[in-house]
């Protein structure tokens, strides 16, 4: 299913019993719905805890369509697309999982419409708010060959390995999508948070510090994991549930 976001259009999934407690569920970089949380079995675990996915192709990625200018993937535009498909879907408020640049644009839904999400399950991020190396890897898109860089190189890999995947508009995303955190609006933040990081992430190796300047969130470490290696993990399936679940 589609909708128009301000004259971008939007794909999105709807799983899970109808009467379920929704839960808006959204993608890391150069992902998308299907390959953050359906082949890694989130969907199937969601659901089974009787859950209503609201899942999305943030713009730039998957089957949603793919502006080529920076500006289109600021990081508040992005945080509108999940308050309008909140609209479409006619939910008032809901939960939130996000992963990586989607724990990023939930993060900044919970500060510019707290009334919007229940509780936030924030995996891959840390204090910095952005991707290391996004200079670099917005090159190699534009270059349309590997990088020098590890960090840049491994998002080649694996960006470039998708055929839906258009590396312009993705270096458009990650040109725009650099926030810069407002310690204020953290530390304003009531809405239960559960930050979610591998002990092994190197691109949020600064979780703990994430926490301390959010005085709602507390901190879950995936053990043995690094940030790709992050999302499959069972460990935390269960703790995303377990916190979600709560009242």
């Amino acid at each position: 299913m589609d909708f128009d976001s301000d004259g971008v259009r939007l794909h999105y999934e709807l799983h899970g019993p109808p009467g379920g407690a929704p839960l808006v569920v959204v993608h890391g970089f150069a992902s998308d719905y299907r390959l953050n949380w359906v082949g890694t079995r989130w969907q199937e675990a969601l659901t089974s805890a009787g859950f209503r996915v609201i899942g999305l192709d943030c713009r730039g990625h998957g089957l949603s369509d793919k502006p080529h200018e920076p500006a289109a993937y600021a990081i508040g535009v992005m945080g509108s697309d999940v308050t309008r498909l909140m609209d479409q879907v006619e939910v008032k408020s809901a939960g939130y999982l996000g992963y990586s640049m989607g724990a990023r644009i939930g993060l900044q839904v919970v500060m510019d419409s707290p009334d919007r999400v229940t509780r936030a399950v924030l995996g891959g991020i840390g204090a910095s708010g952005s991707i290391r190396s996004a200079h670099a890897i917005a090159e190699a898109f534009l270059r349309d060959e590997p990088s020098d860089d590890p960090i840049a190189q491994t998002f080649y890999r694996f960006a470039s390995a998708r055929p839906t995947n258009d590396l312009r508009a993705l270096a458009a995303c990650i040109t725009g999508l650099q926030p810069h955190w407002d310690t204020a609006k953290l530390s304003s933040i009531q809405t239960p948070i559960l930050i979610a990081a591998g002990d092994r992430d190197e691109l949020a190796p600064d979780a703990p510090e994430l926490v301390e300047l959010i005085p709602s969130a507390r901190l879950f470490t995936i053990p043995g994991r690094d940030h790709m290696g992050a999302v499959p993990a069972r460990e935390f399936k269960q703790a995303a549930i377990d916190f979600l679940s709560d009242e």
